[in-house]
């Protein structure tokens, strides 16, 4: 079968001929509906020298970590599943005995050397493929009525901004409280419209790229340009008071201090994008009592509750769809900022 491979950090990925895989014990197959390119991918490729998480992504392995697919066929064990009958894809994958992986939450295996890998797509082979096997129990239904192929990005685009935005839901749960949102990539759009169909808060939407400003207003945000006297402008919105929840998408060095910038006192600042930049706290560098934090994906009980927001219509991640053969090209427009929506490979359309 087709595959894009990360054959090494600092090298392009490539489209090489792979053979089929089989599902072990408690597994799937899963013939890929859909396989979203993410800024982590390219991270892998293009921005790290070695692995970061202590060879628990070290390649070759095949890329695609937010994956839609029906099934094709089950390994020794598992039941319950029909053949044709399309899933999401839960990527994180971890030890499933530790205390957080029998609550569902994978991502903080407290195991993951003896895993060996991360998820599907990132240290183990994912879904920019013709096929490729998950565990079974990483798998949500979708439906006969929901295109899988739409629906791939809610495995990440979909979950991580949920999963940021949920834990600090008390922050916004109180009447004109205010939420702001850096970035308005894939994350970032879907993150205002999570922010809109789960709170009562006035959005404020910021980015440098005006068509994605524009996109936001059309969910509801309120949007400020970059520039000169963003953050004055931000803080006005707000009475000059500041935003009681802030969600960077981006993550570099600029877009956490207007965070910090613009944050509220007892408010919350969280920190979703993966960009690497670097902020000197000191107790005067932020309002009072500011809970400052990273976080990573969620959980598999969010994942449920992503896809049945997108069911109900809530949520609507933009897709822009690409044949299998076409996935590098994909990954070179993300690399170089040129995409307008989430790139998703399609290998069977």
């Amino acid at each position: 079968m087709k595959a894009v491979v990360v054959e090494s950090f600092k090298k392009f990925p490539v489209l090489k001929e792979v053979e089929k895989p089989t599902p072990g014990p408690g597994e799937v197959l899963l013939k890929i509906a859909g396989a979203g390119a993410c800024h982590s991918d390219v991270a892998i490729f293009n921005d790290f020298e070695s692995d970061p998480n202590g060879g628990l992504m070290e390649p070759p392995f095949i890329l695609g970590h937010e994956n839609s697919g029906w099934v094709e066929e089950v390994g020794p064990g598992v039941t319950g599943f029909n053949k044709g009958d399309a899933y999401l894809c839960y990527g994180p994958i971890g030890c499933g005995h530790c205390p957080p992986c029998t609550r569902g939450q994978d991502t903080y295996c407290e195991n993951p050397q003896e895993v060996g890998f991360m998820a599907n797509g990132i240290g183990r082979d994912g879904g920019m493929a013709e096929y490729m096997v998950a565990p079974a129990r990483n798998l949500v239904p979708l439906g006969d009525d929901v295109d899988p192929v739409a629906a791939a990005p809610l495995a990440d685009a979909g979950l991580t901004p949920y999963h940021a935005i949920k834990r600090v839901l008390p922050y916004l749960d109180k009447g004109g409280s205010t939420a702001l949102v850096i970035g308005l990539g894939g994350l970032g759009l879907v993150g205002v419209q999570i922010l809109k169909a789960l709170t009562g808060a006035t959005v404020i939407a910021t980015d440098m790229k005006p068509e994605a400003m524009a996109e936001a207003e059309k969910f509801g945000a309120i949007t400020v340009p970059g520039g000169e006297g963003q953050a004055a402008k931000i803080r006005e919105l707000t009475g000059g008071r500041g935003v009681d929840a802030v969600f960077d998408f981006v993550g570099a060095g600029p877009t956490i201090a207007l965070g910090a910038a613009t944050v509220a006192q007892r408010g919350s600042l969280t920190v979703v994008g993966i960009a690497g930049g670097e902020f000197a706290w000191n107790f005067f560098a932020v309002p009072y009592e500011v809970n400052f934090s990273s976080t990573y994906w969620g959980t598999i009980e969010e994942l449920h509750e992503v896809v049945a927001m997108y069911r109900a219509g809530q949520i609507v991640p933009a897709v822009e769809k690409y044949t299998l053969d076409n996935a590098l090209v994909a990954y070179e427009k993300l690399r170089d900022g040129t995409l307008s929506a989430r790139a998703v490979v399609a290998p069977h359309a």
